[in-house]
């Protein structure tokens, strides 16, 4: 019977955006969001060396210098450091390896992506490293068998980044974990680091010296490298205007009790021939979570996780 009235056929709806996944011949891997938002990852060294949101502005900081070829470690963005923080110390497993370990020196392998279930909203890449992957000169200073999973998290207002370190040998092994992050700032001079005041930390401008922290929020007047420790990883580290202390960048944790706050200044900036331009210490503020100041015991067969997300002012 035919009716006047009857309903329309149902339409098939429109395909909910997705991510896109772009690979550059410079071995780095790219994804963007519907939205806008961006992430950049070079397979050397799984550095993170480009966050953007969706209107373009670009959070990480990398040196005009920095080298992107492989040959070493890049200047900027977010290095990963494993399995030593710092220079080695002497007669330990870690000796024979460079300063920050071999991670960030390494080409690792793209695992793959995955999306939001819930639309093009978050992406995540991640990344492998394993002892066979390694040089074999890495593989004989630290011969332990293990295993790397780095997970790069984009969203519409977050960047999260989080390793997981297994132990796929039959001994015990000792790391310590670092997630070098450069900020970009506009004028380190208007910035202040909130979250840190009573806290302890190590300054290793004056020999390590063992200080408790004093400011409410932290000035970067000066060559600054301190290891904060002993830290509730889920209150937030904030970078905040000195004007008017709005939040520019909320920094929380997972398992990473440690943050190194760091920025060379003027003396040391010009000392470092992959830092520039020379005045670009005034654009860019390290604030790292880590595990640094002592070391993680990881048992044979067993796994350990940590990482950070990073909220910029929106």
């Amino acid at each position: 019977m035919d009716r006047s009235n009857k309903p329309s056929a149902i339409g098939v709806g429109a395909s909910i955006p997705q991510p896109t996944i772009s690979f550059r011949e410079n071995n780095t891997v790219e994804a963007t969001l519907p939205s806008g938002e961006s992430v950049t990852v070079h397979l050397y060294g799984a550095t993170v060396t480009s966050w953007k949101l969706a209107d373009g502005k670009e959070q990480l900081f990398v040196s005009e210098k920095a080298t992107l070829d492989g040959s070493k470690p890049i200047r900027g963005g977010i290095p990963v450091v494993f399995p030593v923080f710092g220079p080695p110390p002497p007669n330990h497993a870690t000796t024979s390896l460079p300063q920050h370990g071999f991670a960030r020196n390494s080409t690792w392998e793209f695992l793959g992506k995955s999306s939001s279930e819930s639309g093009g909203y978050a992406v995540k890449l991640d990344f492998g490293l394993s002892h066979p992957m390694l040089s074999a000169e890495f593989q004989k200073a630290w011969p332990y068998q293990f295993g790397l999973v780095y997970s790069v998290t984009l969203t519409r207002g977050s960047l999260a980044t989080s390793l997981q370190v297994q132990n796929q040998g039959d001994v015990n092994f000792d790391f310590q974990v670092l997630m070098h992050t450069y900020l970009s700032v506009e004028d380190i001079s208007q910035v202040r680091v909130k979250g840190l005041q009573t806290k302890v930390y190590a300054d290793k401008t004056q020999d390590g010296a063992i200080v408790t922290e004093g400011s409410a929020a932290v000035v970067i007047d000066k060559e600054t490298d301190r290891v904060y420790r002993a830290l509730d990883p889920k209150v937030p580290i904030e970078v905040i205007t000195a004007a008017d202390e709005k939040p520019l960048f909320s920094i929380t944790r997972e398992a990473l009790t440690d943050v190194v706050v760091w920025n060379p200044w003027v003396e040391k900036a010009k000392g470092m021939a992959d830092f520039g331009p020379d005045e670009a210490y005034k654009n860019m503020l390290c604030v790292e979570a880590g595990s640094v100041a002592g070391w993680q015991t990881l048992e044979a067969g067993d796994f350990w996780e940590g990482g950070q997300t990073i909220r910029p002012r929106l």
